[in-house]
């Protein structure tokens, strides 16, 4: 891949700067994938010292992933925290409802409300006046349970908000010459279990 970007493109990564200069200071959910570790960086080169990450661990997640997320974190010299999340302990997940990302946290798939929850006291106790996470622009058009939970807990979305895609994210990436350019996108193991079938143990 060239590195070619659009001037609609670098329109919207400053649009994107501008919003989050907005904000003041971030806490963002990062679960170190395509769309959050863009927005962490960006989000760390417009902000400087008012940024910081949080990353859920829980069962559902690879330990691959968490790796990720605590090198980039380093190495970009962003304070991170490192949360708790089992989904499996939350009432009605284990039995596998069609709205189990509304119910759970399984950070890479937008399974938002426990999460946030956690998040929101995490910034709090930092100082941070806003939280904010990675969906995308098109995110928007898919059956995502978890975008009720971000909508309902005052969480913000500056990717969607700035009109931003995935081929976007992915373009502005190999930009910024972040690894995740190309990066594939991570299927939640809970997505594995057919709708109402029981989930039983951890996941390896």
């Amino acid at each position: 891949m060239e590195e070619m970007i659009t001037r609609e493109q670098m329109e919207k990564l400053k649009k994107l700067q501008d919003y989050l200069r907005s904000l003041e200071s971030v806490a963002v959910a990062f679960s170190s994938g395509v769309d959050s570790t863009f927005l962490l960086k960006v989000a760390k080169d417009t902000l400087g010292d008012k940024v910081m990450a949080v990353t859920a661990q829980s069962c559902s997640f690879p330990k691959r992933e968490l790796k990720e997320a605590i090198a980039f974190c380093e190495k970009e010299e962003i304070k991170h925290v490192i949360c708790e999340s089992e989904e499996l302990s939350i009432e009605g997940f284990a039995q596998n409802p069609k709205n189990r990302c509304y119910l759970c946290k399984i950070f890479r798939s937008l399974c938002k409300k426990e999460l946030f929850e956690k998040i929101q006291k995490i910034a709090a106790d930092n100082g941070m006046k806003a939280i904010v996470e990675g969906s995308n622009l098109d995110d928007n058009g898919d059956y995502r349970p978890g975008l009720q939970a971000v909508a309902e807990l005052g969480i913000k979305s500056p990717l969607s908000h700035c009109d931003l895609t995935k081929a976007d994210i992915r373009a502005l990436s190999h930009y910024l010459h972040l690894p995740t350019w190309e990066k594939q996108s991570f299927a939640c193991l809970s997505s594995r279990f057919v709708y109402g079938e029981t989930k039983i143990g951890r996941a390896s």
